[in-house]
Order: structure tokens, then sequence, then C-alpha cells
């Protein structure tokens, strides 16, 4: 018991170190949002008025909820009471920056939290206390800079879920242990040893044999956001890279790319 208390004071520290949140996200249209009155997981909050509002940019770990088969991912009890002990009561704003909604009909938007030290950003402060991971969509893009920078220090500084080989870094030289995780979201770190466009879709190529190795692929909606971006995905040929996404198996271990913030660059050739 002593242990479990010292852990949630530990983890409340960590929240309160990033409460004015001065590095907060400013390119958002703000609207009101109103009393949390319930906190369903590390990333879903109920208003008063019924909204659901899903944390767009994070990525808690998962509570079973009911679900069969489904198996609660570790520390998510302790993400759940950690988001509870930022909003839960407190009234909130949302900040938007993408779609809206999802197909569940839950808001998607950025949450904000009034404090004596000013407005407290919600998902930075759960992913600088390595609460949730940094989860981005193509429709859903703003912010994404400042969360990244959060999620790094979180992690190497061993916090909350970086502590756990659950969430590891995995390597793409090693498919057989890639092919383990196919359903999962993983960060993925290698080097691009090959880029090509074929037919309009872009293959990054961790390795020799691309019927077994780890491949990233990009189709092209994706392809289209670059471009608009202004950046051109093959030249990061020969880079140092850090994949994020859902490993499915098609000729080996594969993460889609559905837009530019899945890939990190660490360092060039």
């Amino acid at each position: 018991m002593l242990k479990t208390t010292l852990a949630h004071l530990a983890t409340l520290a960590m929240l309160s170190s990033v409460s004015a949140a001065a590095s907060a996200c400013q390119d958002l249209t703000m609207a009101q949002g109103g009393q949390v009155v319930q906190v369903t997981d590390g990333d879903t909050i109920v208003l008063n008025d019924g909204r659901i509002i899903r944390m767009i940019g994070t990525q808690a770990p998962k509570l079973a909820l009911g679900r069969e088969d489904f198996d609660t991912w570790p520390q998510a009890e302790q993400s759940k009471q950690a988001l509870a002990d930022l909003v839960l009561g407190k009234d909130v704003q949302l900040g938007f920056g993408g779609e809206r909604e999802d197909r569940h009909g839950r808001v998607l938007a950025h949450v904000m939290v009034q404090t004596p030290d000013g407005t407290l950003w919600a998902q930075q402060a759960m992913v600088a206390a390595g609460l949730a991971r940094v989860y981005s969509f193509p429709d859903n893009r703003k912010c994404l800079d400042l969360l990244f920078a959060a999620e790094g220090r979180a992690r190497v500084s061993g916090l909350g879920i970086w502590s756990d080989p659950y969430y590891s870094v995995r390597l793409a030289d090693q498919p057989a242990a890639l092919l383990a995780r196919v359903g999962h979201y993983e960060l993925v770190e290698g080097r691009i040893l090959k880029a090509e466009n074929r037919g309009g879709r872009v293959y990054f190529n961790f390795g020799r044999s691309w019927k077994q190795d780890f491949t990233a692929v990009m189709e092209a909606p994706a392809l289209r956001l670059f471009v608009a971006d202004g950046r051109d995905p093959l030249v990061l040929e020969g880079a140092l890279v850090r994949i994020r996404g859902w490993v499915d198996d098609r000729d080996g271990p594969r993460i889609e790319i559905t837009h530019p913030e899945q890939i990190e660059v660490l360092a060039t050739r």
C-alpha cells in the first residue's frame, strides 16, 4: 500500500511540474467545454453535457472496458487515475486543430484546464509524465511537435510506460520480434536501406528481403500530404528514423504511413 501511495504522489508531482504549460500549442480554435464528470481511461473524458471527448494527439494504455478477448495494457489504470487527478470535476476548454468528431460520435479535441498557475494542456501533461504516447492522424496534425518533445523527455527519463518493456521502442532489423507484435501500436527504429516510389506507392525497406524484413508503406493520400508540406520522402533513403503505427503482416512486418508525423528523422545518412 505504501509503495502504491508513493507512486501515486510521484505521478502527481510529475504532472504538476508541467502545470503552467507555457509551451502549450497556440495554433488551435478554442471552444467552450464544460465540467468533466467522468474519466473513462487515460485519453477519454465525459463532460456534464454528455459529450465524450477523445483527447486527440495521444494514446493512453488501453483498458478492456468490458470488451471480450481484450487484455488491459500495462499501466492503464495508473494512466486513468492520473488523468482523473488532472481534470475530474474541473471546467475545461476544448481546442480543435482538425476533424472535430470521429465515427463513434466522440469529440476530437485538445483539453485545457485552468489552474492557479495558468492553463494546463492535459495532453502535454499526460505525455510528459510518461502516461500516454503521441498518436496522430492525417486529419488532426496540430501541436504534434510539442507533444513529441514531451514524449522524448519522458522516454529518455524512463517515466511511466517507458519503464515497461511492453512499450519499448522496437528495432527494425529484428523482423521476427516485430511479427510477434502484429496488431499492436509500436515505435520502430532503424535505418532505411531503400526508399522507392512504385506506381504512386512509396516503400521504405529496412532490410534486403522485402518478403521478410520490416517495411513501411505509404499510399497516394499520404504522399500528397508530404508533397503539400514540401517534403520528398525518397530523400529519407539512408536515414535513421523512428516510425510509429500499427504493425501488420503483409510480406513480413509492416506499418502503413498515412501522414508525415509518423516518421521521426533521428539522423541522416
